[in-house]
């Protein structure tokens, strides 16, 4: 009887390590696909949601970053964005904190924009580039004018980047942060417009 006991006390547990590995590992959205929950907005720019797609732009005129700041902080994720990049420079952020300066966040970037860097990774607040990839590279992975998947996963000090499946930049027992937002990037000084249809996220 005692054997029984044990026995069905470690497939309880198992089943229950088991359910709580899928449940953690499950795509949550990060984007609804109507309305800003589970985000906010900095000063600079604009984010707005339209027919399903989430849309960000700024005016040349506007100095400061338009930061749209996920209100959780994250560690070991990954994440996938579907974007399109219809003028300037935008970004997917990771792993930072908020800032002070006319930035807005300090932490990684893989780099969104419209006709160069695509899929590279930068350091805003920091090393600047990480990761810079030629314009020959992007040519082989990213689409301009037309929707790209981005995904990144993020994992102890271990990065990597895809732009529709091909990998774009990666890092090695990195050193820099290890938890902080997502946040999704208008660049200042621009003629910003960036819209996105999809972002979902994946804690590991």
């Amino acid at each position: 009887m005692i054997r029984f006991t044990k026995t069905l006390f470690l497939l309880v547990l198992l089943h229950l390590i088991s359910f709580s590995t899928s449940f953690a590992q499950k795509w949550i959205k990060l984007f609804d696909g109507k309305t800003l929950n589970g985000w906010h907005i900095l000063d600079g720019g604009k984010w707005e949601v339209k027919d399903g797609i989430l849309t960000g732009s700024s005016p040349l005129a506007e100095k400061r970053h338009g930061i749209l700041v996920s209100n959780k902080v994250y560690k070991d994720f990954e994440i996938e964005v579907k974007y399109k990049a219809v003028k300037g420079n935008s970004g997917l952020y990771f792993r930072v904190d908020e800032s002070k300066d006319a930035v807005g966040v300090h932490g990684f970037q893989a780099e969104i924009d419209a006709s160069a860097d695509a899929g590279g990774l930068y350091e805003t607040g920091g090393r600047a580039w990480v990761v810079h990839p030629t314009a020959e590279q992007v040519a082989t992975w990213f689409k301009p004018g037309k929707w790209n998947t981005m995904k990144v996963r993020a994992v102890g000090g271990d990065i990597t980047v895809w732009v529709n499946k091909k990998t774009s930049a990666a890092l090695k027992n990195d050193t820099g942060r290890k938890q902080g937002h997502i946040a999704l990037q208008l660049h200042g000084n621009q003629d910003m417009e960036v819209q996105f249809k999809s972002v979902k996220i994946k804690e590991l």
